[in-house]
């Protein structure tokens, strides 16, 4: 497995402008979740490897995480100097107990979510995307572009995961 998430460090150092990249990937992540998700033998979505998450509890961790960017947003747009804090334990995450869950609900809940959130972003005027809070757990200033490429690099390390648990349960 690779570097976990809370370990890694993020430099900032492209255009506000590269937003529209990041919200055009962050729209497709419904999407790929699904179909990954949708090619899986479902006897493998709740498979655990020792203790990490299993790939459900990957694709739910998606969901529940985005309330938290959904907040961030709101922390921007309210002019906020501190984003909210994002709870590294992943405890919201594991009291959700995706296991026991219907995996298409998980999917639906996301995508809609997900498309909210989005319709909000695309309403937003370009400057917007340069408006400055600190992030709590880096210690840096990021812009709500910044914020865009971070989740971009959320979705992509659960994506990869998931992928990786799958390839290892379907040797």
């Amino acid at each position: 497995m690779k570097q976990k998430w809370v370990k890694r460090k993020f430099e900032f150092d492209f255009p506000a402008s590269e937003y529209v990249h990041f919200l055009d990937f962050l729209k497709q992540t419904p999407a790929k979740l699904e179909a990954i998700i949708k090619s899986t033998p479902k006897e493998f979505l709740t498979k655990r490897e020792s203790d990490t998450w299993s790939i459900q509890e990957n694709a739910g961790h998606l969901l529940t995480v985005d309330s938290l960017f959904v907040g961030r947003l709101d922390d921007y747009l309210a002019n906020a100097e501190i984003l909210r804090a994002a709870d590294v334990s992943g405890g919201r995450t594991i009291r959700a107990d995706y296991n026991s869950k219907n995996i298409d609900d998980i999917l639906q809940k996301f995508k809609l979510i997900r498309q909210e959130y989005i319709n909000r972003l695309e309403q937003l005027e370009p400057e917007d995307f340069e408006k400055i809070a600190q992030h709590p757990r880096l210690d840096k200033p990021m812009r709500l572009c910044d914020m865009l490429h971070f989740q971009q690099e959320h979705d992509k390390h659960h994506l990869n995961r998931i992928e990786e648990l799958k390839s290892k349960w379907l040797k």
